[in-house]
């Protein structure tokens, strides 16, 4: 549902739009803009372009350095999946001129579905379909990281050497980015025991696939009626890597216990979730990778999302973040943390 205090275009947006997708043949008219909630670090509107309904995505009124190369990272894979079996909204036009709206953005197909971590719809009452939902989207899962992606759009954006040894050391800095006055990165605990045993149990590189890169139940409409994916969202973390830790993420991330991140909250609440064993089977038989490994990507799933959030706890003492979120996610940081620790030691929380 659209919530008027969610950021949208302004008029001087619309009537730039406007003129460009009249000039690229688009259309003659936008109408009925209005904002979509969900997404929280880039602007998402759903609007109408003479009849057909669409959606437009841009990044935040205050553009990160990296915004315009996250909308054409977004417009790469959209791009690659064109065609595919894996479930994504279709990818209509971008726009690279940073005359028309100032940014990057791009247009794209309105999905039917609903966001479990904000709605739930009537036929979920049903255990069964909160059930077999889980299954599809590990499904799912393993049918994006199958996707042959060479001399794609999204071929352009893989870096090369190991995605797997840049892992610890990327991440390590990330959370050295975070430094300040109030802020030291020792605050979050054990983050260097786990970050040892990951680089001393590191797995070769496998095949390279495509990775949504932040998978979890937020980031996924479903169908109303039946349960299945109706596609895959925030694409803002894709990247070709090792599909297995969009696995070991999903598996992190699933909302059973330990629950470590509340995704999928309206869904979950209902309870009846498959629950991961049963996650793996169905990635499994539906031609995903070997998991013989799956406790490490686990880890490092724990980790990186650790990491990552713990970002907001560094903005809260800096000032620029609120009390709530800043404490709410710093304590989520550190039990991630543990949870990877608790892997490493062979006490698998997730298995």
């Amino acid at each position: 549902m659209a919530d008027e205090a969610l950021p949208t275009l302004t008029d001087d947006d619309r009537i730039a739009l406007q003129g460009w997708v009249r000039a690229t043949g688009l259309g003659s008219r936008v109408t009925d803009v209005a904002p979509l909630a969900g997404g929280t670090q880039n602007i998402v509107v759903r609007l109408r372009i003479d009849d057909r309904p669409m959606v437009l995505r841009r990044p935040p009124l205050h553009p990160r350095p990296t915004s315009d190369k996250t909308m054409l990272r977004e417009i790469a894979v959209l791009r690659t999946l064109a065609g595919t079996s894996v479930p994504h909204p279709g990818f209509i036009a971008g726009c690279e001129d940073l005359d028309v709206l100032g940014v990057v953005f791009y247009l794209m197909e309105e999905v039917d579905g609903f966001n479990p971590g904000n709605e739930m719809a009537p036929a979920y009452e049903d255990p069964r379909m909160r059930h077999d939902v889980g299954l599809a989207y590990a499904a799912s899962l393993a049918e994006l990281g199958n996707v042959a992606w060479a001399g794609s759009p999204l071929a352009a954006i893989r870096r090369p050497g190991s995605f797997l040894a840049r892992q610890v050391p990327q991440f390590l800095g990330l959370l050295e980015s975070y430094r300040h006055e109030s802020y030291d990165p020792a605050s979050l605990p054990a983050v260097t025991e786990l970050a040892d045993w990951l680089e001393s149990n590191r797995p070769d590189d496998g095949e390279p696939g495509i990775m949504h890169g932040d998978a979890h139940l937020n980031n996924v409409l479903l169908h109303r009626e039946r349960p299945e994916l109706a596609a895959f969202i925030d694409w803002e973390m894709c990247t070709i890597g090792d599909p297995l830790l969009d696995l070991g993420w999903m598996m992190v991330c699933w909302p059973t216990e330990p629950d470590t991140i509340n995704a999928g909250s309206q869904l979950s609440a209902l309870g009846g979730l498959a629950d991961r064993s049963e996650l793996l089977a169905a990635y499994t038989a539906a031609g995903g990778r070997p998991t013989s490994r799956l406790d490490w990507y686990e880890a490092l799933a724990c980790f990186k999302l650790g990491i990552v959030i713990e970002g907001t706890w560094s903005r809260y003492l800096a000032g620029r973040a609120s009390r709530d979120a800043g404490e709410r996610l710093h304590t989520s940081a550190a039990s991630l943390i543990d949870l990877g620790i608790a892997v490493a030691k062979g006490d698998n929380p997730f298995a």
